[in-house]
């Protein structure tokens, strides 16, 4: 063959085996496997944290070939809490893994995503001239002193007033965490500890640069709920000048670490399993009180899901884990993180919106919601719909929503422009609309019913409007030739009716995986939360915006978390000797169910999408009864599921002997959820409560629908001294009369006179 015919063909053979090798590394990803505890676990008394790590090596190198391969593939081992390891790996080695008789189990490396002045005066902590009630839970926890609020989430901006640590004492000698070593993070005594876990984010495709590779929060997130959480008392605070008033978390004498394990949004997530479970290992073994995590996940089977498995073995170590229950609402079965072991807050209005009223032409007033950073509109001026204000080449579908492109500058300058919601933000339609050349901007919603308009950063004066009142502004357009509005200055107003009232985004029941288990369990607000922010990014996160300000308000279930986080952390504080399951149960069975006008929370709002109630931060640290809960009954309930020994190793360290009449409707939860409840077949369920106050008598009450009939037997329980438990049970039956299939609801109450126990109900009745 002569040379210059060689040349192409050995290029050939180097360009289709480099398309081979890319192909073998891209079919690589991370997995996370389990290991049994009792191999290569640093619990054991016999094998340090090295040791452990050795044994993964040399498991993993017996089916890669070396323990040198091993270590390159190894992205993270979980030694104390749990025992695996985070490993890069192909389909195949991972079958092979899964076959070896030391691996319970191996899951892949699934991506998750992310989901105040005012909400802690709405909760009766303090007054409204910011003064602290003498039965206010602050006092009695000392604003959380020396409690550790763990946060996973985008890390942490550590130069917000939010976080400093004038006036702390030194760092709890319960820590056993550490800072970064990074000469530009400096952790202090407020803000005791970080870290940070990338791996599983960058093998799933995630690119970091300098810049992000740090504890650091380039996103604002993670700030934001851990301020919410614990940040310190900060006077002045407010968005624009907007929501003044003094900003604080909910537990603002606890110290705060945060545990990096989200970043920058990729199609697959930006908070993956693997590093969620490095970060949940850390703080376990930093010694936390209470772990935060606003982040989605939950939607999948227990032992498939790790960060379930993670929470588990947190609450095992006495650590409440607090999650979001999702922003999926108000469709229903779409609550996620519903794990019996786990907190799942819903979000909540508190009384206070952004309003910024529209005036029309013919003096109709359109109540709108908004957080404009400009002044308003001194005058009248002409009204144009996006339709009629479009390039001739743009669809209408396109021009509604106000696109980039598609405004036609002749048409739009001069005037008030009329966007509808949905496709890109109302932030983005703002400022594509002063682009264009408009004075101001309306933004009607398209989603009937929703009377819950999230007020945004516009950068011209604009005002975000409810589907009626679009209905409204159309009718007012369509009866002149010549329509004009007004946009008004935006102003903060608070006492508002109804509320609380549960907020429409807010993800709902009933539980997908599990229905004797009654998810969400709790509401707190999330609506228009002020709290701190990182200074060097733009408050909407758009490339265009160049504003920048110490506070943001957001809105989602992910600011509703960290209040329960805060909450559960006082009470931790003033009942130290209270596990996790007790401090939930306070939680809920003081949670109230009516607003301020004591209507129901939100007309036709279920437990499917309230829990328990709207928190009530002072009653819960004196509840008179909790239901507890053991981890061998959170077994049993996993038995109850049908889970296998090879199962259940996920979660116990240790082997366990199911007990074989146990119902999953039994779990002594502070619900009660009915999976199916079919004419003439009555259900038993079991509960018992334990006595955390007096000695006393409680009576009980149940309120049930027409159509369902039930008792408690005993309908007494007298209790003679602290820590006294008794067991009772319920008796619910369908009786036929009310020609209906479906949930329905009702309430179980236990009172002394002083307390009431209050448990919600769910039941499917059902006619077979």
């Amino acid at each position: 063959m002569e040379a210059s015919n060689l040349i192409p063909s050995i290029l050939l053979f180097f360009f289709l085996f480099s398309l081979l090798q890319t192909s073998t590394i891209a079919s690589k990803k991370p997995y996370i496997v389990y290991l049994e505890s009792q191999l290569g676990y640093a619990d054991s008394k016999h094998c340090s944290i090295q040791q452990a790590q050795v044994f993964h090596y040399n498991l993993l190198g017996s089916l890669l070939g070396s323990q040198e391969a091993a270590k390159e593939s190894i992205l993270y081992s979980y030694t104390r809490s749990f025992n695996g390891f985070a490993a890069i790996l192909n389909e195949k080695e991972a079958a092979d893994l899964a076959r070896s008789p030391q691996v319970i189990s191996v899951l892949e490396n699934r991506g998750r995503k992310l989901h105040t002045t005012n909400s802690w005066r709405f909760l009766g902590v303090e007054d409204d001239d910011e003064g602290i009630p003498s039965n206010s839970i602050w006092n009695a926890a000392q604003f959380g002193r020396d409690m550790i609020i763990a946060n996973i989430d985008t890390g942490v901006w550590p130069e917000s007033k939010s976080f400093s640590d004038k006036g702390y004492g030194p760092v709890p000698s319960k820590w056993q965490g550490t800072c970064p070593d990074d000469p530009g993070f400096r952790c202090n005594r407020k803000l005791i500890g970080g870290r940070y876990f990338y791996k599983g984010y960058k093998f799933a495709g995630g690119v970091l640069n300098a810049t992000f590779d740090s504890i650091r929060d380039h996103n604002g997130h993670g700030t934001h709920t851990l301020s919410t959480a614990a940040g310190n008392f900060v006077p002045g605070a407010n968005i624009f000048g907007h929501g003044k008033g003094t900003a604080k978390g909910g537990a603002p004498k606890a110290r705060v670490a945060a545990y990096k394990a989200c970043w920058p949004l990729i199609p697959e997530g930006e908070c993956f399993d693997a590093d969620v479970l490095a970060a949940f290992e850390a703080a376990i073994n930093d010694g936390v009180d209470v772990i935060s995590a606003s982040l989605g996940g939950g939607d999948q089977e227990f032992f498939r899901d790790p960060v379930a498995i993670a929470a588990f073995h947190a609450a095992q170590q006495g650590i409440i884990v607090v999650f979001s229950a999702g922003n999926e609402g108000p469709q229903p079965e779409t609550v996620g993180n519903v794990a019996p072991w786990e907190i799942t807050v819903a979000a909540s209005t508190t009384g206070r919106n952004f309003v910024s009223n529209v005036v029309l032409g013919n003096n109709k007033i359109l109540k709108g919601s908004s957080l404009s950073s400009v002044s308003a509109l001194p005058q009248f001026y002409p009204l144009i719909d996006s339709v009629d204000a479009k390039f001739s080449n743009v669809n209408e579908f396109q021009a509604k929503f106000c696109g980039k492109g598609t405004l036609n500058p002749k048409k739009v300058q001069g005037k008030i422009l009329i966007c509808t919601a949905g496709k890109i933000t109302g932030v983005e339609k703002g400022y594509n609309a002063a682009e264009a050349g408009a004075v101001g901007m309306i933004l009607a919603t398209n989603i009937d019913n929703l009377d819950e308009i999230k007020p945004d950063l516009y950068f011209l004066p604009a005002s975000g409007i409810t589907y009626s009142d679009g209905e409204l502004l159309d009718d007012y357009i369509n009866s002149t030739s010549t329509p004009v509005a007004q946009i008004m200055n935006v102003r903060t107003e608070v006492e508002l009716n109804p509320s609380p009232v549960v907020a429409a985004f807010s993800s709902r029941g009933p539980n997908p995986f599990e229905k004797a288990i009654l998810k969400p369990d709790i509401t707190a607000p999330g609506f228009t939360i002020l709290a701190s922010y990182p200074t060097t990014i733009a408050p909407t996160r758009s490339g265009f915006d160049q504003r920048r300000t110490p506070f943001n308000v957001f809105s989602g279930t992910s600011m509703a978390c960290p209040h329960i986080s805060a909450i559960a952390a006082l009470l931790k504080s003033i009942h130290p000797e209270w596990s996790p399951a007790a401090i939930k149960s306070a939680l809920m069975t003081t949670a109230k169910t009516s607003d301020n006008d004591n209507d129901n929370l939100l007309l036709n709002a279920t437990p499917f999408a309230l829990g328990a109630g709207h928190v009530r931060p002072n009653d819960a640290m004196d509840p008179g009864l909790v239901y507890d809960i053991t981890a061998d009954e959170y077994l049993n309930f996993l038995c109850a599921r049908g889970y296998t020994e090879i199962q259940l190793r996920r979660f116990s360290k240790q082997p366990f002997v199911c007990e074989k009449s146990f119902k999953a409707i039994d779990l002594n939860y502070p619900s009660i959820s009915i999976p199916n409840l079919n004419v003439n077949a009555p259900v038993t369920i079991n509960r018992r409560v334990k006595n955390v106050g007096y000695p006393g008598t409680y009576v009980a009450r149940v309120e049930v629908p027409e159509g369902v009939a039930a008792s408690v037997e005993p309908s007494t329980l007298q209790f003679s001294s602290v820590g006294e438990e008794k067991a009772f049970r319920v008796v619910m039956q369908n009786t036929g009369e009310l020609k209906h299939e479906g949930y329905v609801f009702g309430k179980l109450i236990w009172s002394d006179g002083k307390h009431s126990v209050g448990s919600p109900i769910s039941m499917n009745l059902r006619s077979d």
